[in-house]
């Protein structure tokens, strides 16, 4: 595979992207990879090789770049350390917003517009807890780029707001899929059978799904809630949505 690390210019400056892709058999569809809150790190690096090596050109952009932060993991052990740790995590989580987000998928998509290794006609998303609803309203974004995207153990999924995302899901010609954690204070479990049933009664191509017992960020293995089958799970729907959607 081909990998990089270089800064894509976007209205706000220039947002520091790592990409990975097949070398042979190219263009290959794009994923954009959406981070969770506590930034980019290696763990995050390998999950986006894992896309790539079955084909597909993924860019997994640093959604913090405005406040000039690139790397938050690992998190100190000390106990005061530790919460001002959590407490700038949040701090930057909460300084984004849908968008800002599109905005930078929009940049991400002109630079694979450019590169002859990508397909930016055929784009999947996935995001993962912050950044599962930036995934689904990514396909709202891009209508006729996004045929396919995932939350996972994503936050806020139904809300009040016109840009919740199962309301943005509704009249797309887009696959979605929504894997959820019982176990989650963001998305409560209450919460997974009432999303289920809007979609299904909106016509929305998408499955709802709940991992028992997995808790909220069980797809990391470098954190407390990772859960090996429940990732490995995940890594299965993934793979099915995006070939049933980007391969057609």
């Amino acid at each position: 595979m081909i990998e990089r690390q270089l800064d894509i210019d976007t209205p706000d400056g220039v947002c520091t992207t790592f990409i990975v892709h097949p070398e042979r058999e190219g263009p290959s569809p794009v994923v954009l990879f959406l981070m969770d809150a506590p930034a980019i790190r290696e763990e995050l690096r390998d999950m986006a090789r894992r896309l790539a090596s079955v084909g597909y050109y993924v860019m997994l952009p640093n959604l913090y770049y405005r406040a000039g932060v690139m790397e938050l993991w690992p998190f100190p052990t000390e106990t005061t350390a530790l919460e001002a740790a959590r407490l700038r995590m949040f701090e930057l989580m909460d300084s984004l917003s849908p968008p800002l987000v599109m905005a930078d998928c929009a940049a991400m998509l002109a630079f694979a517009d450019a590169d002859e290794a990508a397909d930016a006609g055929r784009v999947g998303t996935v995001g993962y807890c912050m950044s599962g609803p930036y995934a689904v309203q990514t396909a709202g974004a891009f209508p006729d780029r996004v045929r396919a995207a995932a939350s996972i153990h994503g936050v806020s999924l139904m809300t009040d707001a016109p840009d919740s995302p199962h309301r943005v899901a509704r009249g797309l010609d887009a696959g979605f899929y929504f894997g959820c954690a019982q176990i989650d204070r963001w998305f409560p479990e209450e919460m997974i059978p009432k999303l289920a049933a809007d979609l299904a009664e909106h016509g929305v191509d998408a499955e709802v799904e709940t991992y028992p017992g997995a808790e909220h960020g069980f797809v990391f293995p470098q954190r407390p809630a990772y859960d090996r089958a429940s990732a490995e799970r995940h890594w299965e729907r993934v793979f099915s949505l995006f070939r049933r959607r980007l391969w057609s």
